[in-house]
């Protein structure tokens, strides 16, 4: 258990103290709730509400110092596990009522406790991060171009590592290319030992992680040193996974088919499929049921803007590669590819009406695809649906492009709100990124934070051209 760790926990046990109590208080007065909370049968009830608290809290990451690294994340995490704590103390007040200190304290002493919890975690993940104290150490392992980059990742400002240094491989066996992709490129200052004894480098730098950074392993890959490491209890990851872990997206161009296959995620259960189904229909039924009565305003003011169909048809690329027809309100003046066939929208593009500008800004042109939703062509989350002309090209110049297509594309995704609208081939290289990310980390935490990341991308009108 690491030190900082140890003081999350300590300080959430003094929260849920302290929210059980003003809870109790609240609901019965000062002098009933001081009478029960002092009698000693009441220490059992106090300590099955800590352990629920603490147990909810690890079930939803809310100690994972890598998934909680901005203020959206800690609320998300800590909304959630106030309903699990919610959830499991009503079972077992069900199951043993006498354990119950009075009817409101449950529902209040949780709320407070949220907010309390909230409050600390904020302090202490934003604070902590900038104290090298509280950072975890990495060592990387190689000293080539990729474990330079490594390094700049550990420089990274919104997360909790700091670069601990370099161990060099000396590359015995290896052939002449393989040692010339080895060459030193890090500053020597940095190096601290080399992989003969990773074990020594590791203890010299002081280091918690190690991550293996070698630009071609054939050859050199230190194997007994790096399991003598791991066997010793130390953290080893390869540099796709390290960048995954910083960045939210993956590295395409160092992973492979075989890194795909036996790393963790792009599992998707039954009863996941089932429920992220049901809640589409749900959200879609009442999104439609709370717009439609705004569609003949809209339709009259896309007629006045521009001669032309209220509603815009077009094919795109769905699960499987399945084609459906997606429908937005019309954006552009009618028949804007006539002449130049599919072409991506750039900024300040000439075939967007003056009303087309805004709907797209504010994302009103994407409320049909409500539709799209419902009929199930399309989930609320995913990655955005692409044109089959875009496909086809993009299929062909970006490896594991068509891999995107192995979930329903979405009203909202993970690339959606971390990368801007894009025009170009690079811009659909960083965007498949963000998008392999989803689908190997698909689940309900990350689907709730593409919401609360949606509302803000549709308020401050980023994205849209």
């Amino acid at each position: 258990m690491s030190l900082r760790w140890l003081i999350l926990i300590i300080f959430d046990v003094f929260f849920a103290l302290v929210a059980l109590c003003t809870a109790a208080v609240v609901r019965l007065g000062y002098l009933e709730a001081t009478t029960k909370l002092s009698d000693t049968s009441t220490y059992f009830i106090v300590v099955i509400f800590v352990i629920a608290i603490l147990f909810s809290s690890h079930l939803m990451d809310t100690y994972d110092f890598d998934r909680n690294t901005r203020k959206r994340e800690i609320f998300i995490n800590t909304l959630l596990s106030a309903a699990a704590s919610f959830f499991f103390l009503s079972i077992i007040y069900y199951i043993d009522p006498a354990i119950m200190l009075g009817r409101g304290i449950l529902l209040l002493s949780i709320i407070f406790f949220a907010f309390l919890q909230y409050g600390w975690h904020v302090v202490f993940y934003l604070v902590g991060r900038h104290n090298p104290r509280f950072c975890r150490r990495v060592l990387v392992l190689g000293t080539g171009p990729l474990a330079s980059q490594v390094g700049e990742f550990c420089s990274s400002h919104d997360r909790n590592f700091v670069l601990a240094g370099y161990a060099s491989c000396n590359c015995n066996g290896a052939s002449e290319n393989e040692r010339q992709s080895e060459n030193i490129v890090v500053s020597h200052d940095l190096v601290v030992g080399s992989a003969d004894d990773l074990m020594a480098a590791m203890l010299k730098s002081q280091a918690d992680l190690i991550v293996v950074a070698l630009s071609e392993r054939r050859g050199v890959f230190p194997l007994r040193d790096v399991l003598r490491c791991k066997l010793n209890g130390m953290e080893v990851m390869d540099a796709p996974s390290f960048y995954e872990l910083v960045h939210g997206k993956l590295m395409l161009e160092h992973i492979t088919p075989s890194w795909i296959i036996f790393s963790t995620g792009f599992r998707r259960s039954i009863y996941f499929s089932l429920c992220k189904r049901y809640i589409d229909i749900v959200l879609s039924l009442a999104g439609l049921f709370l717009t439609l009565p705004f569609f003949p305003i809209i339709a009259l003011a896309i007629k006045f803007d521009s001669p032309g169909p209220v509603f815009f048809k077009q094919i795109r690329v769905g699960n499987k590669e399945k084609m459906f027809n997606l429908y937005k309100f019309r954006t552009m003046c009618q028949d804007a590819e006539e002449k130049s066939g599919a072409i991506w929208a750039v900024k300040n593009d000439l075939r967007v009406t003056k009303l087309g500008s805004l709907f797209r800004k504010s994302r009103i042109d994407e409320i049909p695809q409500l539709y799209n939703v419902l009929k199930g062509d399309m989930s609320f989350v995913g990655p955005r649906p692409e044109r089959p002309e875009f496909v086809e090209k993009l299929k062909q110049v970006i490896p594991y492009y068509s891999k995107r297509h192995f979930i329903k594309p979405g009203l909202t995704g993970w690339a959606q709100v971390r990368y801007p609208y894009g025009s170009s081939v690079e811009d659909a290289i960083e965007k498949l990124r963000y998008d392999l990310f989803y689908i190997k980390n698909l689940s309900p935490f990350l689907d709730t934070l593409i919401f609360f990341e949606t509302i803000k991308v549709v308020l401050f009108g980023r994205g849209g051209q």
